[in-house]
């Protein structure tokens, strides 16, 4: 299994997609930078919370790889599929089970990954800049750090679930711009935000999209035989 996701890491030329992690994270950063100053200009009584702020991160991060995971599906399985490449990995010595098994796999884990880092690196990047420019007056301590990165480890596994759930979409008419609406439409659903209602902080949600994600990977894995290729 390790050696087929080392394969398809090769394959999806990882590194790309690192150096897309990293730009998506600055510019993650430089538009929460922009917000509180936007905020400031239309009203002098505006002041950013710490709590606010963790939490627009949090949503915004995990949106981005939500968008970020159904491009890879849409990549490593769907077009796959569209162009027919896949029967040429079909006729290998390798079980289908474990080669879709192997894609889904990476890119979960991908998705927890990148979402876990992103979330610390935007997170110290901003808190560093607070320290200079002062856009809250709190500042994150030793508790609040361990309390947020639980809640990010938390968020970062049922959002590496609920990845999966564009799979089902796109693999019904073998659709890349399917999978991607669908990524898009599940974004807008847990990534809700506003002073009134927040959506982005319950973890239910992301929970039960996440075991519907997984029902759909373990589905495709065990149907594999039955998916038609043409």
């Amino acid at each position: 299994m390790v050696k087929l996701m080392r394969l398809e890491m090769k394959k999806m030329n990882i590194s790309r997609y690192l150096w897309s992690v990293l730009i998506a994270n600055v510019c993650i950063t430089g538009l929460l930078v922009i917000i509180p100053f936007a905020e400031q200009n239309e009203s002098v009584n505006f002041v950013m919370q710490l709590s606010e702020m963790n939490i627009l991160i949090g949503s915004i991060v995990r949106a981005t790889f939500v968008i970020f995971a159904a491009v890879l599906i849409a990549k490593l399985i769907i077009e796959e599929y569209r162009d027919r490449t896949i029967t040429v990995l079909f006729t290998y010595p390798i079980s289908r089970k474990k080669l879709m098994a192997a894609k889904l796999t990476l890119i979960g884990f991908l998705t927890f990954i990148t979402i876990v880092f992103s979330n610390v690196f935007v997170l110290a990047i901003f808190h560093i800049i607070n320290q200079f420019v002062q856009i809250f007056p709190d500042t994150m301590t030793g508790a609040l750090w361990v309390e947020e990165l639980s809640r990010v480890v938390s968020f970062g596994l049922a959002t590496a679930g609920t990845s999966l759930v564009p799979l089902y979409f796109g693999m019904r008419k073998k659709s890349v711009p399917a999978t991607i609406i669908s990524s898009i439409i599940i974004v807008a659903v847990i990534s809700q935000h506003n002073d009134l209602y927040s959506v982005a902080t319950i973890i239910y949600i992301p929970s039960v999209l996440a075991v519907i994600g997984i029902a759909i990977a373990v589905a495709s894995i065990r149907n594999i035989h039955k998916i038609d290729i043409v």
